[in-house]
């Protein structure tokens, strides 16, 4: 027997990342092989058409820019003012609903997720997200002693399915008192589908419903990190205009990330950002999640958090960095768009795809799936019951012909 010295509810914690081990295996083949011959479709990053990783060109300069004492300097721990100014501004673009708001810095939108789970949930309580969803979301919910349950993103016709929606909510609120859900929307990691206003009035008039009964607590947390990759900035923010004027135990939290939007991935950089009708439970919510962040992680990045407030105080760079930012989405656009031809051409079934950094394909046995992709060199991420592909990362070039080579293998394979 294995000598163990953790606490009792740290026994036997182990990670195996699927997308990391993707990645390694991708670069493996492509030391052995060439980086030519290889399609690495498990990055969830933006890589250009020569497969260097992007960093947004003024980011970049108004980084290198920064005073050193900007860099390296502490921060408040509940993050600069002027970031959480800029970050809430950025977020809502011209869609800024009618409630009270706050915003606490947080690292990356993973922070978000962790202080959301912390403070929201009581401890043995169940999440509920969609049965497509981002891993770690189950990773965090086990961290922190929750679980994770699911309803089924997709109905019959392949759009939003409300009635399983629905049926989750209500079964988990006859077992507790508090409900967090998350959806993770526009441009949803690992499908590309966004839900569309008549969705979202489905879930809204779903958790308004719920939250009648006053002895709930109704807590949704809609994960934004895609959402500039989505379409116009302000038509695919439409949707937060309705979170005015909701019940006063249904609070929103929008989780802010400078990952995607501003290509600083490993600088975590992010905001969680509470709309609620009660004055009192957004003061309420700056104080938990500040005292949160005092016991996680003291204080987060202060060098990105200046960049955030630099660029959106000068609006000459904003508008470069956004129009910089638009020249990868129609690039991200034009890759996706290849795959969705051409596999419709292979009558090779996917999910529904609006935009961002991920496509899916559904399959029965997605390892043995990717496992026999490798021996074409392409290398991808198998999910729990499907594939996942990063348009964001595989130029056009190498995109052309993936989706008949998958309809093939999944003919042999995926039986």
């Amino acid at each position: 027997m294995t000598l163990s010295l953790a606490a009792t509810h740290a026994k036997g914690k182990f990670a195996t990342d699927k997308i990391f081990g993707a990645s390694a295996a991708a670069n493996k083949d492509a030391a052995q092989y060439g980086k030519d011959k290889v399609v690495n479709a498990t990055i969830g990053a933006i890589l250009d058409d020569k497969e260097a990783l992007v960093c947004l060109p003024t980011v970049e300069k108004v980084y290198r820019n920064l005073p050193i004492n900007e860099v390296i300097n502490y921060a408040p721990i509940a993050g600069l003012p002027e970031f959480l100014e800029a970050a809430t501004a950025l977020a809502f673009g011209d869609n800024r609903p009618e409630a009270y708001t706050s915003a606490v810095a947080t690292s990356g939108g993973s922070g978000v997720i962790h202080h959301t789970i912390a403070n929201y949930t009581e401890i043995g309580d169940t999440l509920l997200t969609s049965d497509w969803y981002w891993g770690p979301y189950k990773v965090l919910c086990q961290d922190a002693l929750r679980k994770l349950d699911t309803y089924t993103l997709f109905d019959e016709k392949q759009n939003f399915n409300s009635k399983s929606f629905e049926s989750k909510v209500n079964e988990l609120l006859t077992k507790q008192d508090s409900l967090v859900t998350i959806i993770n929307t526009p441009a949803h990691n690992p499908t590309g589908y966004s839900l569309n206003d008549s969705d979202w009035d489905n879930v809204l008039e779903v958790l308004k419903t719920a939250a009648k009964d006053q002895s709930k607590r109704v807590i949704l947390l809609v994960d934004i990190a895609y959402i500039d990759y989505a379409g116009e900035k302000n038509a695919c923010r439409t949707f937060m205009k309705k979170f005015g004027n909701l019940p006063d135990n249904l609070l929103i939290i929008l989780g802010f990330s400078m990952s995607k939007g501003y290509t600083m991935y490993g600088q975590r950089t992010g905001a969680m950002i509470s709309i609620s009708q009660n004055k009192d439970v957004v003061q309420e919510f700056t104080d938990i999640n500040q005292f949160t962040s005092r016991a996680t992680w003291s204080n987060i990045n202060r060098g990105c958090m200046r960049l955030l407030a630099t660029i959106y105080n000068d609006k000459a760079i904003l508008a470069q960095v956004e129009k910089e930012r638009n020249e990868y989405y129609n690039m991200i656009r034009d890759r996706s768009d290849i795959f969705v031809r051409e596999a419709k051409a292979a009558n090779l079934h996917m999910l529904p795809y609006i935009a961002g950094f991920f496509l899916t394909v559904p399959a029965k046995n997605p390892d043995a799936v990717c496992d026999k992709l490798h021996e074409d060199h392409i290398f991808a991420v198998p999910l729990a019951k499907g594939i996942r592909i990063a348009v964001c990362a595989v130029p056009s070039f190498k995109i052309t012909g993936m989706a008949a080579k998958m309809a093939q293998t999944m003919a042999v394979v995926d039986k």
